[in-house]
């Protein structure tokens, strides 16, 4: 580590560097092209950062690009860059789709050594012009099995090639990809992979539960949640449209909770972001893409609303929870068939997938045996209006019913029949009477 690093580097409170960052620290320095792959929450921007910084010289333009898949990770990426950057006299900037255009522009006139962005962005300051890449020596591609599929691939590619001849190329990643397999055939350079993720121990303890749960239930569950004295989850949906029902769901409920997905501005999804670190709101609902990357120190939980289809998806999501050695856990909604569905997904992987329940404010890896739960074939937790006991013999009525006199001898019988102010002779009744009348006297 250079020696300008080491006394920051204490001062964050490492005592030691992570093994991805010692494993790459010789080979970037040295102008290797590497692909990096190690797990999430092992300090992977920080081993690309200061062996790379260490290079660059002040003023001399733009030296350094880093790509990221998403607005958050590369304001992310941007901020911690900055952070050493500025104690050898260099200046970072980002360059995120959502924000002022014009703002990043006036940026660049001020000539960055380094510049952090996302690639749809990159390229159109590219293309126009706004954005010199000749004097380049190195570009990162962080969430590299992310970046290198689709169209951001061909974004990569285009920028790639808008650089100098001889620049450095690093990828780094949690996963790994067939498209990580291709980077020789693809850019035509010799790549050295450095792959710790089986020996990194980084990672703390965290607990994989699974909650049999409906889908017509899993917001409300979050609210019940939210009432965990500490308690915050990240919360992921595979649609957006889920997403932003639940999102309303927890507003009626006057349950505190932001969104990071959709066409928000970037002021807003930084609030968002902002807001949910600082411990201000219970969750932050998101989706894959918006969540890549993203490091929230000490997250207490990780909640899958929608369980993921890929082990892949699945291990990029519960990263976010347990980095750095600290404890996490994972939540995994779903009924039955989506509970056995996740289990083969996963059976290739090391997670250890459990039952968990939620009964008493608090979470529990075994079914309450409590008089209230025991006759409830649902999941903990979920309560529902009792049922009104019926009594057995007893018919309820609308009406008294009067008691009917005895007739004395000599009195006329009279009618039982009820009538009211509104009772009407029925007239074809009465017309009957009269014919019958007519015919007895036309008789006589």
């Amino acid at each position: 580590m250079d020696k300008r690093f080491e006394t920051h580097f204490q001062e964050l409170g490492y005592s030691a560097p992570t093994m991805i960052q010692t494993a790459v620290a010789t080979p970037l320095a040295s102008g290797e092209n590497v692909v990096g792959l190690a797990p999430t929450g092992s300090g992977k921007t920080v081993a690309f950062t200061l062996p790379l910084l260490a290079k660059l010289l002040p003023g001399d333009g733009t030296q350094l690009l880093v790509l990221a898949p998403s607005q958050e990770l590369a304001q992310q990426t941007a901020t911690v860059m900055r952070d050493w950057a500025s104690l050898i006299g260099l200046k970072v900037t980002a360059l995120t789709g959502g924000a002022n255009v014009k703002r990043q522009i006036e940026k660049l006139r001020q000539n960055p050594e380094i510049v952090v962005g996302t690639p749809g962005r990159v390229l159109n300051l590219v293309s126009e012009r706004r954005l010199k890449l000749h004097l380049l020596v190195s570009i990162v591609i962080d969430e590299a099995d992310e970046l290198l599929v689709g169209e951001t691939r061909t974004d990569v590619e285009d920028i790639i090639r808008e650089a100098p001849g001889d620049v450095q190329l690093s990828f780094f990643s949690a996963t790994a990809s067939p498209a990580l397999d291709e980077l020789t055939q693809e850019f035509g350079v010799d790549v050295t992979t450095i792959d710790v993720r089986d020996q990194d121990r980084t990672q703390g303890d965290v607990t994989h539960g699974l909650m049999d749960l409906p889908a017509n239930l899993r917001a409300m569950m979050l609210r019940r949640f939210s009432r965990v004295a500490g308690f915050q989850a990240l919360v992921f949906f595979n649609q957006l449209g889920t997403l932003e029902k639940a999102a309303a769901t927890l507003r009626h409920e006057h349950v505190e909770a932001v969104s990071l997905a959709g066409k928000q501005r970037q002021v807003q999804r930084a609030d968002a972001m902002r807001n949910f670190r600082q411990g201000k709101v219970k969750f932050l609902l998101t989706t894959d893409v918006a969540a890549r990357g993203l490091d929230i120190p000490n997250l207490p939980a990780v909640i899958n609303f929608d369980l993921p289809d890929s082990a892949v998806t699945y291990t990029h999501r519960v990263g976010r929870t347990g980095r750095m050695g600290a404890s996490g856990l994972v939540i995994n909604f779903g009924n039955d068939h989506d509970l056995r569905r996740l289990k083969q997904t996963l059976k290739t992987t090391d997670y250890q997938l459990s039952p968990l329940y939620f009964a008493e404010n608090t979470f529990v890896d075994h079914r309450p045996t409590s008089e209230r739960t025991r006759s409830q074939d649902r999941p903990v937790g979920i309560e529902q209006p009792a049922k009104p006991e019926k009594q057995q013999g007893v018919q309820p009525t609308s009406h008294k019913v009067k008691p009917v006199k005895s007739r004395q001898e000599g009195q006329p019988m009279q009618s039982t029949k009820a009538t009211t102010p509104h009772h009407k002779k029925n007239k074809h009744s009465k017309n009957k009477g009269m014919r019958h009348k007519h015919r007895m006297n036309q008789e006589d």
